[in-house]
């Protein structure tokens, strides 16, 4: 038998055993065997990591933002000619797709050249001669060393939201990875590395409550960035507040898809496919809930059902459509809300328990479901299942559709396909959600706007990267000052003379 490897942590510059022996295993989820574990930290390997990144600070923070600049520019080359190499990684501990993987990546790239932009993007303002002789003018400058706390879904784009613009204005970094998938965290820690950054302004701890514990709590960390489901983003967003940090905690989401009467329903269906089932339904971005307004149901659903039949379950590596979900328990979660809808009186369309896949017999499938009439007072409607089920709810009117959204505790993302402008425009006006795609299922911003959500899928004031992430990053000084000129007295540039 193979010995399995142990990941380390990533601390100051160089691979990190740490003083706690607690390890997690970590699955290959299309086989369903363990391939490493990895350490788990404990609160001293915490302190030692957030030590580095202190250390470190002052000097990067004195880094010309040209030297920084560069350092980045060099990473995105390297990321950009390596991907696959990360593809890889993402497929194996993961389980999605090859090309989903490298599309995760494709996202995080956008926001390495986002931030490639700050000597631009930190300019403050200059106002001339608010009073007789005095000058106002604005900074902004780095807040030091900053926590990222990322989820398994995404284990590189992410990360990839907050630490380029972090690192590009001036701060530390210390990631605390999924614990279910953290190769991806120690790869991009090494690239860096080559890089050129220096040791200690980008860390990598691993581990469960206790290492997220001990960055919500030490005093030198100035900020705490979350990615996770509500109940944590919630708890991420009090106990860091409470400890005197900023916190921007992106939360859970249940988002839906409204489609009018005059929809194209062969966009829509291919829309509700991909937006549902792409990486397993393991998106916060992912639409979970069809909202139709009668009378395209029918057509609807047996346009979605047929292009669900020609979708291909199995190891990601192997050209497939879907792959695995994360864990066996995590799959087993999800499949149960089959039952659930049942006992509601929904109507199980395609029942995803037991399908022929092209992988493993052990690894944790669960293939496309679809759930049709639906109740919004049923648990797989009001629940976040992060998988691949899709459920219909049937509506009367678009105003009925509106406020099914509206009422909803999350405000993520939703959609609305229709080739009515003046029901689109409506709906972007009147939907309280924090990001609409019209006609465009998954409407996730590119990297020089923000992500995030409103209600409960975002705690703190800050959405991830673009201008709220600069802004978050960084703190504004203003500076008044008055300076003499000569008729003073103080400094005479004449020639001199004798009195």
């Amino acid at each position: 038998m193979t010995d399995i490897p142990t990941l380390s942590h990533w601390i100051d510059g160089r691979a990190y055993d740490g003083e706690s022996r607690r390890t997690a295993p970590v699955y290959n989820p299309a086989r369903g065997t363990v391939t490493t574990t990895v350490r788990l930290a404990s609160t001293g390997d915490v302190d030692t990591a957030i030590a580095a990144a202190s250390a470190a600070f002052s000097a990067w923070r004195d880094t010309s933002l040209a030297k920084r600049q560069s350092i980045l520019f060099t990473f995105r080359e390297l990321l950009n000619a390596r991907k696959s190499e990360l593809a890889a990684i993402l497929t194996s501990e993961h389980g999605k797709v090859t090309s989903d993987a490298l599309g995760e990546i494709a996202r995080g790239l956008e926001v390495v050249e986002f931030a490639l932009g700050m000597p631009h993007l930190m300019k403050g303002d200059y106002s001339e001669n608010v009073s007789t002789g005095v000058d106002v003018y604005t900074l902004r400058q780095p807040i030091g060393v900053v926590g990222i706390i990322s989820p398994f879904n995404f284990p590189a784009m992410v990360p990839l939201w907050f630490f380029p613009i972090a690192i590009a204005a001036g701060n530390t970094v210390v990631l605390k990875p999924s614990e279910k998938d953290p190769s991806a965290a120690n790869w991009m820690a090494q690239l860096l590395a080559e890089a050129g950054l220096p040791a200690g302004v980008f860390n990598v701890v691993h581990g469960d409550k206790e290492a997220v514990d001990a960055l919500l709590e030490h005093p030198d960390v100035a900020s705490i960035s979350f990615v996770g489901s509500t109940p944590i983003a919630r708890y991420i967003y009090e106990t860091a507040a409470k400890n005197g940090k900023r916190v921007q905690a992106l939360g859970g989401a249940k988002n839906h898809m409204l489609v009018l009467p005059d929809a194209d329903l062969d966009l829509a269906a291919d829309a509700a496919v991909n937006a549902g089932f792409g990486s397993a339904g393991e998106r916060c971005m992912a639409i979970s809930v069809v909202v139709a307004v009668e009378p395209v149901a029918d057509d609807l659903i047996e346009k979605i059902t047929s292009r669900m039949a020609g979708l291909t379950v199995g190891d990601g590596t192997r050209n497939c459509d879907m792959g695995p979900l994360i864990t066996e328990a995590h799959r087993d979660k999800v499949a149960s809300y089959i039952e659930v809808a049942e006992a509601d009186g929904a109507l199980v369309v395609v029942d995803g328990r037991g399908i022929e896949v092209d992988g493993d017999a052990s690894g944790f499938w669960l293939g496309p479901t679809l759930f049709d009439k639906v109740s919004p007072t049923s648990a797989v409607y009001k629940d976040e299942i992060f998988g691949p089920v899709l459920s219909i709810v049937r509506v009367g009117s678009y105003e009925e559709g509106l406020d099914l959204i509206n009422e909803s505790p999350y405000g993520n993302g939703t959609a609305i396909f229709t080739n009515d402008g003046g029901a689109a425009r409506r709906f972007q006006y009147e939907v309280q959600v924090g990001m609409v795609g019209i006609n465009v299922p998954i409407p996730v911003p590119v990297g020089y706007h923000s992500f995030g959500g409103w209600k409960q899928s975002l705690f703190g004031d800050a959405k991830a990267y673009g201008p709220a992430g600069v802004a978050f990053f960084t703190r504004e000084k203003a500076v008044t000052s008055r300076w003499l000129d000569p008729s003073h007295g103080g400094i005479n540039l004449g020639f001199p003379q004798h009195d």
